[in-house]
């Protein structure tokens, strides 16, 4: 007879240690204790059934976590290095619509809970979107984390019934609003502000960084700017951030731009081209000042007034859509993998402003006209 692999201990348990799939913080595996009170044939029958289970990825971790507690220790653990503005979304996205499913176990969630979240916001498309989002994300880490099957995706989070997003239309500036650039009685930094992401379609956070260690005014004829971080705020407080989607990127700077800056730089008492009179870096009130007046001298420049406005919905994302649109009429002399580096974006983003030049563009009566003569 064979001898027993496993034997009893004093409790008259028979006790074992199987890995159980995942790993601990410093990468060693992971191994919890497995019990039988019948016999080591039992023991061992139960730890091939768990290393099968971990081969197949379809062992889960006995897991007594409510949906909402595990939803705020992934908000905790797999978000902290996001931006502030990030993590502000997804804690209200948990803490005011994911409340719902509050007393709810892991490992009980299913596709109707999902839709329920949907059904519930459907008036709030872009909430919808934000929730599908976050929900996704969640489930995924949890599948991770051993505490629900990878099967469970799918059955929890496919054929989910959304309402229909449709974001903003973006849009170029108006040749009135670039004709009102030109001669709008900004001062310096505003100015400055102005030229900058009109000519390098920079983000508003992006030129927020810039400073005069990240503007080139000697390279080539006309210079470059350095993109390697943003300013975003954290309420009213500006903190440094990576850039989106982590990228860095270097703009060639217009002459008019370049030649503008060179005599700005000279004018500011330290390294930020851009801050609050007392020096300091700009906090959310101080950039919202700045960005009123802007708008305020492009519209008497416009021709408006205080009583008349003529400019509308202006921002600083407009003259980023400007430069990227500006630089797609100019396709094939740039490539379009060329305007997503500039952008520091993607080629799909790219493409899409591309696309919509090319339908208004095309002719395609005119070419079907020429093209098939008989």
């Amino acid at each position: 007879m064979p001898k027993a692999k496993y034997s009893k201990g004093k409790d008259g348990r028979y006790q074992t240690k199987v890995w159980d799939g995942t790993y601990k913080e410093g990468g060693a595996k992971h191994y919890i204790p497995v019990y039988s009170t019948k016999s080591s044939a039992d023991l061992e029958r139960m730890v091939d059934d768990i290393k099968r289970s971990v081969a197949d990825r379809s062992y889960v971790a006995p897991c007594d976590d409510t949906f909402l507690e595990y939803a705020r220790q992934w908000r905790t653990i797999y978000k902290a290095v996001r931006s502030e503005n990030t993590k502000a979304m997804y804690n209200n996205i948990i803490e005011k619509h994911m409340i719902a499913l509050k007393g709810l176990k892991l490992q009980d969630v299913n596709h109707s809970h999902f839709q329920m979240l949907i059904n519930t916001n459907v008036d709030q498309p872009r909430t919808c979107q934000q929730i599908a989002i976050t929900f996704k994300q969640i489930i995924r880490a949890a599948i991770k984390d051993k505490k629900l099957p990878a099967a469970d995706y799918n059955d929890i989070c496919s054929d989910i019934d959304m309402p229909k997003y449709v974001p903003n239309e973006k849009r170029p500036l108006t040749p009135e609003e670039k004709e009102a650039v030109k001669v709008a009685d900004f001062t310096p930094m505003e100015k400055a502000f102005v030229y900058l992401i009109f000519g390098t379609g920079l983000r508003r956070g992006e030129a927020l960084a810039q400073t005069i260690f990240t503007v080139n005014l000697k390279k080539g004829k006309s210079g470059e700017v350095f993109v390697g971080q943003a300013v975003a705020f954290k309420i009213n407080d500006p903190y440094i951030k990576s850039t989106k989607n982590e990228k860095t990127r270097s703009v060639p700077i217009p002459a008019f731009v370049r030649d503008y800056l060179e005599l700005y730089v000279k004018s500011i008492p330290g390294p930020y081209l851009f801050t609050k009179r007392d020096g300091n870096m700009m906090t959310k009130s101080s950039y919202d000042k700045m960005w009123a007046s802007i708008i305020n001298k492009i519209n008497r420049a416009a021709g408006g007034s205080d009583e008349l406005q003529v400019v509308f919905d202006l921002t600083a994302h407009v003259f980023r859509h400007n430069f990227c649109t500006s630089l797609c009429y100019k396709i094939p002399e740039i490539s379009i993998k060329k305007i997503a580096q500039l952008m520091g974006d993607t080629e799909k983003m790219v493409l899409e402003v591309y696309n919509h030049i090319m339908d208004e563009k095309e002719d395609a009566q005119g070419v079907v006209d020429k093209a098939l003569i008989l």
